[in-house]
């Protein structure tokens, strides 16, 4: 009998090594994530938006603008990876149509050594203000008519906050 109850437990043992993760991940982070930091963008004073045209034709580029405002009283730097200030090397984005469907990411996706080097920060002057631009459609199928949502994702590496997603209609 005692053989058997050993024989029990190292099989419920073993059997719960091989659970199933139910944890969905997601490219969208948690609220906790998202606070903490913002939180941090907010007491450097360093804010992030983006802006884009209500309508966009297609076969004309799909311009997305990203605006970076340091409101501090101090000279404030953020790292450039996961924004349009680098060539597009990541999924700093997520783009999704009315029915909730990502568009596929086609551009490069960097390896990056950590953590990142001097040469990867921008400095931003006090109250300045610095932009750039990244045609969508060079990095992302967008190739459907319809309203599609934009969320920038990159916040963790490039320490951006972007509290506002922004939306556009593709038409034919």
């Amino acid at each position: 009998m005692k053989s058997y109850q050993i024989m029990l437990f190292a099989a419920m043992f073993a059997l719960s090594a091989c659970s199933v993760n139910t944890n969905k991940t997601s490219s969208v982070k948690s609220d906790s994530t998202i606070q903490e930091t913002s939180v941090k963008a907010i007491v450097q004073g360093v804010i992030a938006e983006l802006s884009i045209k209500d309508t966009i034709k297609t076969g004309d580029s799909v311009l997305l603008k990203f605006t970076v405002r340091n409101l501090a009283d101090t000279a404030q730097q953020f790292c450039k990876w996961h924004t349009p200030f680098e060539p597009l090397m990541s999924k700093y984005l997520e783009i999704v149509n009315e029915a909730v469907v990502e568009a596929d990411y086609k551009g490069a996706m960097a390896k990056r050594i950590m953590p990142p080097p001097a040469s990867s920060y921008i400095k931003l002057n006090s109250k300045d203000t610095l932009s750039a631009n990244v045609d969508l459609l060079k990095g992302f199928a967008i190739t459907k008519p319809g309203k599609y949502t934009v969320t920038y994702v990159g916040q963790n590496m490039s320490g951006l906050v972007v509290n506002k997603s922004i939306s556009f209609v593709y038409l034919k």
